[in-house]
């Protein structure tokens, strides 16, 4: 669950190179009783960095950068405290309809919300709401058409209800074009200096022999970056790319790390070359690592790739525990939404007036 939370809140990446993209997300997690983390939890991120936290233990909003500390107006961190403490209530009670309407007893369920927008350099806007429940899709916010998806059964019956609440779809739409942009930019002047600094990748090439066979895994290890967008390819014969999985993660310094294996066999190793190619803004032109096969492999006092993988897995469970529990992937374009009431919101806060609406 916890390498699902990250993902949640990572998954939106660009391009390492064209038009740079501002980004303000709020993320909002509710869970039925029995859960090893708090019933609720919430937080905003500005381009991928946390700007804020509040849970239901602590009940209380508070800062996780100095750059919001020193630029919020008296109040701030009050009004969101209110805020969500209403959302806190009003999640709590959606799970409780939900598991009705699911016919489910026992068991821990979750309600979760995403939303938020995005700001181009050159002008384009992007917005989004989403609702999951159990980890999965439940709405999803059409601000074109003003109306809702409902990905399954159970969230039609929401899904009827607030499609006929024009004024609630419209001061959606209102929110994810205007204040919403409004606000992220306010956010990127407040942490300029620390959002738009460029901290180049150190790339590190590792090796050693597969378990149960005679393939090599050769580890391409690239991380301290920032910003977060970064391409890493391996490239054979210095021109075909080939297509490896890999993850971006954060550092505990707040730049980012990410890792990824290539296979080679004897026979490949002989017929072939391999590098591991790394653009990134930050760059003047791309890092190019070539491997050979001769290099020492980790299992002759290299640092092994089990390590630098359970370093990975360590920052993982730590990115989970900051950002809370957001369980599903976020798909750009909308969100998800109950037939709940709504809690209190406030000019000028995290939430536009729907966020926590009942199902």
């Amino acid at each position: 669950m916890l390498r699902a939370v990250v993902l949640a809140i990572l998954c939106c990446v660009h391009a390492a190179s064209g038009t740079r993209t501002h980004s303000l997300r709020y993320f909002y997690t509710g869970t039925s009783a029995g859960a090893e983390f708090p019933e609720f939890v919430a937080l905003g991120m500005v381009d991928d960095v946390q700007i804020d936290y509040y849970d239901s233990s602590s009940k209380q909003s508070i800062s996780k950068q100095q750059w919001m500390k020193d630029n919020v107006e008296p109040g701030y961190w009050e009004g969101q405290t209110q805020i969500r403490s209403g959302h806190q209530q009003t999640f709590k009670g959606n799970i409780g309809i939900l598991t009705e309407r699911f016919n489910q007893t026992g068991g821990v369920h979750t309600w979760q919300n995403m939303y938020g927008c995005e700001l181009d350099d050159d002008g384009t806007k992007r917005g989004f709401f989403q609702f999951g429940y159990d980890g999965k899709d439940f709405l999803s916010f059409d601000k074109d058409t003003l109306t809702w998806t409902a990905p399954v059964q159970p969230a039609v019956i929401t899904k009827h209800k607030w499609d006929a609440n024009r004024a609630l779809c419209q001061g959606d739409k209102a929110y994810l074009e205007t204040e919403c942009i409004e606000w992220l930019q306010k956010y990127v002047q407040y942490g300029r200096e620390t959002l738009e600094r460029r901290v180049p990748p150190a790339v590190t090439l590792l090796q050693r022999k597969a378990h149960g066979s005679a393939d090599t895994e050769v580890l391409c290890h690239v991380t301290g970056f920032f910003p977060r967008a970064v391409e890493v390819t391996w490239v054979r014969d210095g021109r075909d790319q080939l297509e490896q999985s890999g993850e971006v993660l954060p550092n505990q310094d707040g730049t980012y790390q990410l890792r990824k294996i290539l296979t080679v066999s004897p026979e490949e190793q002989r017929r072939h070359s391999y590098s591991c190619q790394v653009d990134h803004i930050s760059l003047d032109q791309k890092i190019v690592k070539e491997w050979d096969p001769n290099m020492r492999s980790s299992s002759d006092g290299g640092p092994p790739i089990g390590i630098i993988a359970g370093v990975i897995v360590g920052v993982l469970a730590l990115a989970a525990v900051i950002i809370g529990v957001v369980i599903w992937k976020k798909r750009r374009g909308g969100a998800q939404k109950a037939d709940y009431s709504k809690a209190p919101s406030k000019e000028g806060s995290d939430t536009s007036s729907d966020t926590a609406a009942n199902a």
